[in-house]
């Protein structure tokens, strides 16, 4: 009987387990959870022309294990755009990257970049967008692939906070927390 007992509690937490995850997790969201929100996340508005970044990556331990900055320049022609993205992180890497994105009149995405496998594809709807694709590491992070959920929140204030959980084998390895905004024209009047 206590066998039973055991087997019967057993499920129940992975029952429970289960549930927590596709329900009140990172990775339960879905862009139709955003639909009618506002602000209206516009791909070729908000993310487009010279940005700044700031972040933090957290290790599987849920540790911060690197901070960062980032420069980028988005430029779109019609539904396309080219993104280079250049990080330097505290530890005096640097890291260059260039996304080529397509934007489908759905609000899906596809997008493509060197280190990245395949293409990640994604959706906008509402104040907020979604972006799977599997990343191969820099050699002097383990070379390793993993897979990649980024969201991406548009603030009031028009500025982009961008969330992205790293797995392996189904397994959070890590994850980022950023901050983007519009690099600021100053004129010398």
């Amino acid at each position: 009987m206590a066998l039973v007992y055991t087997l019967l509690g057993a499920a129940l937490v992975c029952a429970v387990l289960w549930l927590r995850h596709r329900q009140l997790s990172f990775s339960a969201q879905r862009t139709a959870d955003y639909a009618g929100l506002t602000p209206i996340f516009d791909l070729r508005e908000h993310l487009n022309g010279k940005m700044l970044c700031d972040g933090v990556v957290y290790g599987p331990t849920g540790r911060v294990a690197a901070s960062f900055n980032g420069r980028f320049e988005i430029l779109w022609d019609g539904d396309r755009a080219k993104m280079s993205e250049h990080f330097t992180y505290d530890s005096g890497t640097e890291q260059l990257r260039q996304w080529a994105l397509v934007l489908g009149e759905d609000g899906s995405i596809t997008a493509t970049a060197p280190d990245v496998i395949g293409e990640g594809r994604g959706k906008c709807e509402g104040s907020a967008v979604q972006l799977n694709y599997r990343l191969r590491l820099p050699e002097s992070g383990g070379g390793h692939v993993v897979d990649v959920t980024d969201w991406m929140y548009l603030a009031p204030n028009g500025h982009i906070v961008n969330r992205s959980q790293f797995r392996k084998y189904g397994l959070v390895v890590g994850e980022l927390i950023a901050t983007m905004r519009p690099v600021e024209v100053r004129s010398h009047a």
